[in-house]
């Protein structure tokens, strides 16, 4: 029982709680996004910065919860074979004459669905819906910086095909917790994106060319390290828990050449790209009129009584039985006993 506590305590009260990019990481990509963002936009953001950083993680939260989102963060281009990530459709509707929806969806559906999200987020301009706008920006930012994760374009996404279970949180949450302080996030402001699906598209190739490294450099530096020098133990909560060593954080960092750093950077920019583009297509809408009314947005409900049996969350770093990492995850998510 000690055990489980343990693992709960450190899912939620770790600095970067350890789902998709992180807690911690989401937050910090969608507010730094904001910054980028031209003169006519960055009121509006700005205001509102804090729900678009809270936020952040709202996705994660719905993947256990609504039938439909957990194939958004993702996509296995391993699934279709060598090279997928060049060849597959770019466009929905050409993917559909190909494969069907099931398949689609088993494989992840990233890419598609992020520009998906950037026309709902054009509509929600074009409508000058202050909460729409909100809520999509932050979805958005969550899925973009989502397909810019190696280990969130393989099938191989928490290390379970190669004995290396619990690299993903390792990559996305333990290396952004730990360096974060000291990676250079200035990416200059936003452009236009004359294509953005073939923007997502990109993201998807870079952070998959990427993988092998990801995967491989771990291995080495663990022929390396004895265990207890791989591993240590911190304070959480009052609990004693086992994470990644500093030591080992920062030599897999330097063997990988800030390849975390890079790709937070490309998520940030890429963000703030993508809602320019939702903007400007929209026909540049005055927001500033916007700031006349303060905008209160409910917290968003979803029922997690009934956990969806999807696939288990890429971030969870343990080495517990699926079952217990479930209910581990869910507590830690929903603040449930």
């Amino acid at each position: 029982m000690r055990k489980f506590l343990a693992f709960t305590l450190f899912l939620f009260l770790s600095g970067a709680d350890l789902v998709a990019w992180g807690f911690f990481a989401h937050r910090k990509i969608n507010r730094l996004a904001v910054y980028t963002l031209p003169i006519e936009m960055i009121g509006f953001f700005k205001a509102n910065i804090e729900f678009i950083t809270e936020n952040a993680v709202n996705p994660d939260r719905r993947r256990y919860a609504v039938i439909g989102e957990a194939e958004k963060h993702f996509l296995d281009a391993d699934a279709y074979g060598d090279s997928a990530v060049f060849k597959l459709p770019r466009y929905w509707n050409q993917a559909l004459e190909i494969f069907t929806e099931e398949e689609l969806r088993r494989h992840g559906i990233g890419p598609w669905n992020a520009y998906h999200t950037k026309i709902q987020l054009t509509e929600a301009f074009k409508r000058k819906d202050a909460k729409a706008i909100l809520r999509l920006a932050a979805d958005l930012g969550h899925y973009i910086a989502d397909i810019n994760v190696p280990l969130h374009t393989t099938k191989n996404y928490n290390g379970q095909l190669t004995g290396q279970y619990g690299i993903h949180a390792f990559w996305e949450s333990r290396v952004p917790e730990l360096l974060s302080d000291d990676f250079d996030f200035f990416v200059g402001k936003a452009t236009y994106l004359e294509k953005p699906q073939l923007t997502a598209w990109d993201a998807v190739i870079v952070a998959h060319m990427a993988l092998d490294s990801v995967l491989n450099f771990e291995k080495v530096l663990t022929e390396r390290f004895d265990d207890d020098k791989k591993y240590s133990y911190e304070e959480r909560g009052g609990i004693s828990t086992r994470v990644y060593s500093r030591s080992f954080t920062i030599a897999y960092n330097d063997m990988l050449s800030g390849q975390v750093e890079r790709q937070m950077r490309r998520s940030v920019k890429m963000i703030a790209d993508f809602w320019y583009t939702a903007w400007i297509d929209a026909g540049q809408p005055d927001l500033n009129s916007l700031l006349k009314n303060p905008v209160e947005i409910p917290e968003e409900k979803m029922d997690n009584s009934k956990p969806l049996n999807v696939r288990e969350h890429e971030g969870i770093s343990s080495r517990e039985k699926p079952e217990d990492l479930r209910k581990s995850f869910m507590r830690a998510m929903w603040r449930i006993n």
